[in-house]
């Protein structure tokens, strides 16, 4: 594994094009787009104030920066360096936007979530959307596109609204059995929406595209609950992290829990630990000679590997404060490989910022150091 020279960026805004051709980072006010083969600059584009969020279009064409203090978007071009797009919201403010699937259209959504405004690059139509939720995931789009599930919150009751992406028109509505609506997922075939509710309350339910109730999961009572949810790539299993530290899997057909997996703080010898080693080759060594040193040497000058530790291992654990609001502990993340066979989870209150498979589904990319629990999904052979 080798490492580039170290870029400047800010509030880590750095993300690859989905067709993994180009790199963009901000830097206060500026956004650079660099190749990512040979890392030199491709574009260098000025935006009006500091950027707070920064995201590819999905055909790679478009870029967008939010500067939510100012309530302003500016979408840039990459085909066409002199052409530029952008929405001022106004005195209404702006808390999140986003990218429609269709990369031609932009998600804006205002203070207090007052509205979702929905902007279209191609016609400058104009769409408004009331009562949105402010929750952990209250926007998501199915995998080929065509609908969008939006959480609502109305006369205290929770409500889900389903959206045709073409025209936005409403198909359709229905409430929801949560106290408290935390988040929502589509399946990856579009069949089926995952809601689950606060973290007050453990409970997944599971609702047909026209708005039937299919099932409904609760693991426990009277404790912290569902703080995680992430569908397999095939839709056949339902990944749920909770606060106890638990991953449960329930699959697709009657919506029960087939099997779990724990994060001990000791690893015993049915599982394999890896451990990551970084190495700088010495200038005039072997490594490094003298006679290859030139201007361009140092951009992969350090190189890591990963060594197997003996067993037992004990893993660092991170006491959370008790006195602080959300607590750093539970399972955060969860991340299905491409192939559905393997698992990635976050437990705790470690530093990671994302996990990441690589489409082979034999890799996995995180941001910053973390340690993973690797799950393989057959339930008997789930010690691996």
């Amino acid at each position: 594994m080798n490492f580039s020279e170290v870029f400047k960026q800010t509030n880590q805004l750095c993300k690859v094009s989905p067709d993994g051709k180009y790199l963009a980072t901000c830097v206060q006010y500026r956004l650079v787009v660099r190749d990512v083969s040979t890392l030199q600059i491709l574009q260098l584009y000025t935006c009006l104030d500091q950027v707070s969020h920064m995201e590819w279009s999905s055909d790679s064409l478009f870029i967008l920066c939010a500067m939510y203090n100012r309530g302003l978007v500016q979408v840039w071009s990459l085909e066409q360096p002199d052409w530029h797009c952008k929405i001022d919201e106004g005195s209404i403010g702006l808390v999140s936007s986003r990218w429609s699937p269709d990369g031609r259209h932009i998600l804006n959504t205002t203070e207090f979530h007052l509205r979702v405004t929905v902007w279209s690059l191609c016609t400058k139509a104009v769409s408004y959307i009331k009562y949105p939720k402010a929750c952990q995931k209250g926007i998501d789009f199915s995998r080929d596109g065509r609908y969008m599930a939006l959480a609502e919150r109305r006369d205290c009751k929770d409500y889900v609204c389903v959206f045709v992406c073409d025209d936005w028109h409403l198909l359709r509505h229905f409430e929801t059995e949560t106290q408290d609506l935390a988040g929502l997922e589509w399946s990856p075939n579009g069949c089926v929406l995952a809601v689950w509710d606060s973290c007050l309350e453990y409970k997944v339910l599971l609702y047909s595209l026209d708005g039937r109730l299919l099932s409904t999961y609760s693991a426990y009572e009277w404790s912290l609950g569902v703080k995680s949810v992430s569908w397999s790539p095939s839709s056949q299993f339902l990944a749920i992290g909770s606060y106890d530290e638990k991953v449960r899997i329930l699959n697709h057909i009657t919506w029960k829990k087939i099997t779990q997996f724990e994060h001990p703080a000791i690893i015993d010898n049915t599982k394999t630990v890896y451990k990551e080693a970084e190495k700088r080759p010495g200038v005039g060594s072997d490594e490094m000679p003298l006679h290859n040193i030139t201007m361009g040497a140092t951009l992969f000058n350090t190189q890591s590997k990963y060594e197997i530790c003996p067993l037992p291992v004990q893993i660092p654990v991170v006491k959370p404060d008790p006195d602080r609001a959300s607590p750093k502990i539970g399972i955060s993340v969860l991340a299905f490989s491409s192939d559905s066979r393997y698992l990635a989870t976050k437990n705790g209150g470690f530093q990671v910022q994302s996990l990441n498979w690589h489409c082979s589904g034999d890799s996995l990319i995180l941001l910053g150091k973390e340690q993973l629990c690797l799950c393989y999904m057959d339930t008997d052979q789930e010690d691996k």
